[in-house]
């Protein structure tokens, strides 16, 4: 499905960018934040609940669908939405993270990546054609090329050498490429920024519709992952949609909002939520905490949410006896919290006011009394 993108507005203030991202019929204000359904599901909870808490753009992932169940039993759904019953728009990511995350079980070669099957040992091979052709079935609105994700501490020469296999990779998925699905390119590079700006020129050189930055949220300091977006920013082009993989914090938003980028993803905020941490409007809170225990407050006034109908002192009851409903009231808090901050982000921008906001977000959320 072909796919528009219309910078409507720059704050004065922060250089921070509003835009509309059109797929299909469906309009998604930017910058957005996109909840990720690694298996064709947000964990704990259910489409109807996901299409409350999100912008209505998730992801899934191609590598682990791979795997179970497998392309031709979504095929037979007529794709990933029609088989999680989800009528928004989908980012299906390529696989090249798992080249990173699964370093033990995985060899890379120039026609691709051998894996040992984690679930019965099988061998497997996932090329840039695979990946393509995977995604084609998944029916993602939007595809990411196959890349090879590097450690952050990668010599040089072999940097290269990966950026060098990923542009071949990016050249051989998109000449294999034959639907409308939207397929974007990903650039790498490592905290190199000689290496970064070759990455990128040469990854537009080959020509996408949107542009991701990969290979960053990997283990680097927060400061080094700003100063390769800023870096970035002026080196993209500037009428397509920006994508940081893996980033979903709200400093890390808020300040690579600030350096140009449109779309986030990352499990943390339901992954943090299932380890009893909320994002709230005033701060983070371990809600499994003693200081909770007989706290008869809901969780997050600041949030108009059904989350409030509990107190404190039950949802850390709920933890405590490992709960499987605590986990859910916390996932949906914590999508909602991201949600309301996007949109809060967005309209700081239209009021060319973003750094005011963030300095006022940073008192509520991270350094309150």
């Amino acid at each position: 499905m072909a796919i528009k993108f219309e910078v409507k507005h720059t704050c004065s203030q922060s250089g921070a960018r509003y835009g509309i991202l059109q797929i299909g019929e469906q309009q998604f204000e930017t910058p957005m934040f996109m909840p990720v359904g690694t298996n064709a599901t947000v964990k704990t909870l259910s489409v109807e609940e996901l299409k409350q808490v999100s912008d209505g753009l998730i992801l899934a992932n191609t590598y682990h669908l791979w795997l179970e169940p497998g392309p031709e039993v979504i095929e037979l759904h007529g794709g990933v939405k029609n088989f999680m019953n989800w009528d928004g728009a989908l980012l299906t990511d390529s696989g090249g993270f798992q080249v990173f995350s699964l370093s033990s079980l995985r060899k890379i070669t120039e026609q691709g990546v051998h894996f040992t099957n984690p679930i019965n040992g099988d061998k497997l091979f996932l090329s840039p054609e695979k990946a393509i052709e995977i995604q084609n079935i998944l029916g993602a609105d939007i595809m990411m090329s196959f890349d090879e994700c590097p450690p952050i501490d990668l010599p040089k020469t072999q940097l290269k050498e990966s950026i060098e296999r990923t542009l071949r990779w990016a050249k051989r998925g998109k000449n294999s490429h034959q639907t409308e699905q939207a397929l974007f390119g990903i650039v790498q590079g490592g905290l190199d920024l000689e290496l970064r700006e070759y990455s990128a020129l040469k990854t537009i050189e080959i020509g996408f519709p949107g542009y991701a930055i990969g290979g960053l949220s990997v283990g680097e300091t927060k400061q080094e992952m700003y100063e390769v977006v800023k870096f970035l920013k002026p080196i993209l082009p500037q009428d397509k949609p920006r994508y940081l993989m893996g980033v979903g914090t709200p400093d890390d938003i808020i300040n690579s909002v600030i350096h140009g980028i449109d779309m986030f993803d990352c499990v943390l905020p339901t992954r943090n939520a299932r380890h009893g941490q909320a994002m709230t409007t005033s701060g983070k809170i371990q809600i499994r905490n003693k200081i909770y225990q007989t706290d008869l407050s809901p969780l997050d006034p600041g949030l108009d949410t059904h989350v409030n109908n509990y107190s404190k002192s039950y949802l850390r009851h709920l933890f405590r006896q490992k709960e499987i409903l605590g986990m859910r009231l916390l996932s949906y808090q914590n999508l909602a919290f991201l949600k309301d901050f996007m949109a809060k982000i967005r309209q700081a921008i239209l009021e060319n006011r973003l750094l005011d906001f963030k300095k006022e977000f940073y008192q509520k959320y991270y350094f309150k009394k």
